[in-house]
């Protein structure tokens, strides 16, 4: 069964309209416009953020075994001995 030929012409007369709709053009500006404010906004993708929290967690880990270390070496000093 063929649909009526006001169908075919409506059908047609929308896809011309589509690909000849400013509104495609508004979508591309605005997806430019977009990229270009984030981008000034200087922010970083999700892996580089994981990145850093990962090496920051690291850090923190390394820092408490520093201080636990100073902590063993002053207390060494001030008991006077020259224990490891």
């Amino acid at each position: 069964m063929n649909p009526p030929p006001m169908f075919d012409e409506l059908a047609q007369k929308l896809k011309h309209l589509a690909e000849t709709s400013p509104l495609k053009d508004f979508e591309k500006n605005a997806k430019a416009l977009l990229a270009s404010m984030f981008e000034r906004m200087d922010l970083v993708t999700r892996e580089e953020f994981e990145a850093q929290r990962e090496l920051v967690v690291k850090l923190r880990q390394e820092l408490a075994e520093l201080e636990r270390r100073v902590g063993l070496l002053e207390a060494q000093l001030v008991g006077g001995t020259d224990e490891d």
